[in-house]
């Protein structure tokens, strides 16, 4: 049976690419971005896509934003008593999240969030040292 919806799409498709119009396309020959929808369930996906392509996004993806922007600022700062304040500024952050989840953020070895942060620790230590361990 033929469907004739699929039928009129490869035709389009066709057409596009024999007037070259999937020439030079924006990110040509770099790997897609990950779908950041894909840990949703099938059901919420699109009503993800649609929030985030109109500038809305879940709460917990901002306060992740915010927390990654934190750990950024840290790289750059060189007053040792502002760095202090903003990683207990972090800290607050994560631990609110991590109540409002009612699971701790898990910081997987393998995910690429986990990487970024050491990397950001490891610059930040060879900048400024390794910070004192203070006893009690």
């Amino acid at each position: 049976m033929f469907n004739v919806t699929a039928i009129i799409a490869e035709e389009h498709i066709r057409k596009a690419q024999n007037e070259g119009k999937f020439d030079d396309l924006d990110g040509m020959g770099r790997p897609l971005k990950p779908d950041e929808a894909a840990n949703l369930p099938p059901e919420l996906r699109m009503a993800y896509r649609i929030l985030k392509s109109s500038g809305h996004l879940p709460a917990e993806i901002l306060e992740e934003k915010e927390i990654t922007c934190a750990i950024d600022l840290l790289e750059h700062m060189e007053d040792e008593q502002e760095r202090y304040r903003q990683v207990q500024k972090l800290n607050i952050m994560i631990m609110q999240m991590n109540e409002r989840r009612r699971r701790p953020v898990t910081l997987d070895a393998s995910s690429d969030y986990y990487r970024r942060i050491v990397e950001k620790v490891r610059i930040a230590e060879e900048r400024f040292g390794k910070p004192e361990k203070k006893h009690n």
